[in-house]
């Protein structure tokens, strides 16, 4: 009888939480989904339909229409937007912020996992009390800097700050996966006769992908929607500009209609999920799965 009571305990539970799994699963689809479907809804319709119905969650044949993208990506000397070259500076700036972010994050990284020094237990703690300070508290200080070194109004400049906030956090997260990787690996190379840097190139990384993966996901998206020192930086010229301080001008024009608005806010999202769902086999495999066979 208790054997049985058990089992039926445990079979309602299981069926409890099956349900409430779908329950949860359900409620954070819809509040990750529905903004977005209503955004890319509105961006579809002229204005004269969503001051029509405001409130419809709906969208006719007749009220489609692609208008709204052609006016935020067609050039401002054609009466837009201009938003392909805001684009543009975007991807310039986040791909050159990923990119020297991992180089300096890397050897960084691989440092604080396997090399033993004097306080490298405290470096990681270190690396993370830079996120103690605002930005806001570095913004002027940093600005004073690039302006004294002929950075200030450039892309590069942008990017080197970038890096600046984006490093600590990426030793921090590659340093969590390399201390996973099982040192019989790295002595099986070194017995091979490759060199520390020859292991670290052709043995960590490519075991570490998912991990450089992930962290460069995130350096991008960081880099990609920025705005405070974005706006400081390049403010003073329009040609410079990122996607995010072309959306923020979008908002701030009162005669730029809200579909407009919300088109512009399409092409800034779009460009991060195609990234994330490109990169989720990467991100989600476990390449280290078996690799020590001792």
């Amino acid at each position: 009888m208790t054997g049985k009571t058990a089992l039926s305990r445990a079979q309602v539970e299981d069926r409890v939480l099956g349900v409430l799994k779908w329950l949860v699963i359900a409620f954070l689809a819809a509040i990750t989904l529905l903004p977005f479907y209503y955004m890319l809804l509105l961006s579809l319709k002229p204005i004269d339909a969503l001051l029509l119905d405001p409130g419809s969650l709906w969208l006719s044949a007749k009220d489609f229409t692609v208008a709204t993208y052609q006016d935020v990506m067609r050039s401002t000397d054609a009466g837009g937007q201009g938003f392909v070259r805001f684009l543009l500076n975007s991807a310039l700036v986040s791909l050159g912020t990923v990119l020297l972010t991992l180089a300096a994050a890397v050897p960084g990284a691989y440092a604080v996992s396997r090399l033993k020094f004097f306080g490298h237990r405290q470096v990681s703690a270190l690396f993370l009390a830079v996120y103690l300070f605002p930005a806001t508290l570095l913004a002027v200080p940093l600005f004073v800097i690039f302006a004294r070194m002929g950075l200030s109004s450039s892309l590069v400049g942008l990017a080197v700050v970038y890096v600046a906030q984006t490093v600590p956090v990426s030793v921090y997260m590659l340093k969590n996966y390399l201390v996973t990787i099982p040192f019989s690996i790295e002595e099986a190379a070194a017995l091979d006769g490759c060199s520390r840097l020859q292991t670290v190139r052709k043995v960590i990384l490519p075991l570490a992908l998912p991990s450089l993966m992930a962290t460069g996901l995130y350096v991008f998206m960081i880099a990609w929607n920025e705005f405070l020192f974005a706006l400081l930086f390049l403010a003073a010229d329009p040609d410079k500009w990122t996607v995010s301080l072309g959306l923020a001008q979008l908002s701030n024009g009162v005669e730029v209609p809200k579909t407009v608005l919300m088109a512009g806010s399409v092409v800034l999202t779009v460009p991060v999920v195609f990234l994330f769902f490109a990169a989720e086999r990467l991100l989600t495999e476990g390449l280290t799965s078996g690799a020590d066979k001792s």
